[in-house]
């Protein structure tokens, strides 16, 4: 499955403003990386792939929608799936690419 082109297309009008964003094809869809470190992702998989801090994680499964990115059986800290569903409406979807956003901020640019 490819990943949701009008997905990403909301993505980037989002971060639109950003600085220092790019992006990247990774984890077989395309990623939103600041300062090279991913925020966010339109996912092959369908949905939404999120870094967020991983002391967060738990909480996040808990709280919402989402659930813990897998990458060869074992799950990611820090790394969520959010369904498409859970991002249809624009408020929804704004508030995972903020959540993401945040985090990569927060971390070392790379060169």
């Amino acid at each position: 499955m490819a990943y949701d082109k009008d997905l990403a297309d909301r993505i980037r009008d989002l971060l639109a403003a950003e600085r220092n964003l790019k992006e990247q094809k990774m984890f077989g869809g395309l990623a939103f990386l600041i300062g090279g470190n991913m925020a966010v992702a339109a996912s092959g998989q369908g949905g939404l792939l999120v870094r967020v801090d991983p002391e967060q994680s738990d909480e996040l499964v808990e709280q919402t929608g989402a659930r813990p990115m897998e990458m060869r059986g074992r799950q990611m800290a820090g790394w969520l799936r959010v369904e498409s569903d859970e991002v249809a409406g624009p408020a929804e979807l704004a508030e995972w690419v903020a959540r993401g956003t945040a985090y990569a901020r927060s971390l070392p640019a790379k060169r």
